[in-house]
């Protein structure tokens, strides 16, 4: 029962994220307003706005206008209602509120990782359609992720989030800006504050080649050339999430 719950809390996240990246591309305020169709320009009914359940039984169209809705909406509500459950599955947190500093530094910790995967699987989307990674999404978990720091005092991944922004500026640099965007460097400090080290370095193994991997199927199948860029974010955010997931593993496994 709490797996379906926090799926449903994560599809309402995720309806709420797909919005904001709407209007972020527009230039439109995030929290004024109802959400209207993008094509009729329709007001949509809170009945026709469920997660997942209303784009199914509409049939993934308008009520009004009949016209197809925006696949990003449910693709963002399904991806952040699965992380919601596999952030509390990895965590595997016993929730003792008998006892109010574990029970409640619990909470802080579910909560600070929800926050900063679904924020990340958002500028993934925005980066894979508008190859941006937005700042409004990206700075508020920078500083989410700064303010775990100085509870946790492990001061240590700083040296990680450096070294992480450095080494993408380094490709930023010799590439032009052509093959590392800026707003991948400055992702790329993020990961190093949220994995440390040596996790950072897993999670660059990992994106890097399912990077390439995905460069090599598109250029196969003729929908990219040698020349099209390809947004990187994606894969950093893959990479952070196979990190945290398997990081430690990977690691170990390559050292023996």
């Amino acid at each position: 029962m709490d797996y379906w719950l926090l799926f449903f809390l994560g599809a309402c996240c995720g309806s709420f994220l797909g919005v904001v990246l709407y209007r972020l591309r527009r230039n439109r305020s995030a929290l004024k307003g109802r959400s209207v169709c993008d094509h009729c320009r329709k007001q949509i009914a809170w009945y026709d706005n469920i997660p997942l359940l209303s784009f199914l039984l509409l049939g993934g169209k308008c009520r009004y206008c009949r016209r197809p809705i925006n696949p990003e909406y449910p693709v963002m509500e399904l991806l952040v209602g699965a992380q919601f459950v596999w952030v509390y599955w990895l965590l595997k947190i016993n929730f003792n509120f008998f006892n109010w500093v574990e029970g409640w530094y619990s909470l802080a910790l579910l909560i600070y990782w929800l926050v900063l995967f679904s924020g990340s699987i958002a500028m993934a989307i925005y980066d894979f359609k508008y190859l941006l990674i937005p700042d409004q999404v990206l700075g508020p978990l920078i500083v989410i992720a700064f303010l775990r720091l100085f509870v946790s005092g492990n001061w240590q991944v700083l040296a990680a989030a450096f070294g992480s922004m450095a080494w993408l500026w380094f490709l930023h640099l010799i590439t032009r800006g052509k093959g590392m965007g800026w707003g991948d460097v400055k992702l790329g400090f993020l990961l190093g504050l949220v994995l440390g080290w040596p996790l950072i370095l897993v999670a660059y193994f990992i994106a890097f080649l399912t990077g390439a991997l995905a460069g090599v199927i598109l250029i196969t199948i003729r929908r990219k050339s040698l020349k099209t860029k390809i947004a990187f974010g994606p894969f950093l955010v893959l990479g952070m999430a196979a990190a945290k997931l398997w990081g430690w593993s990977i690691w170990q496994w390559y050292w023996q």
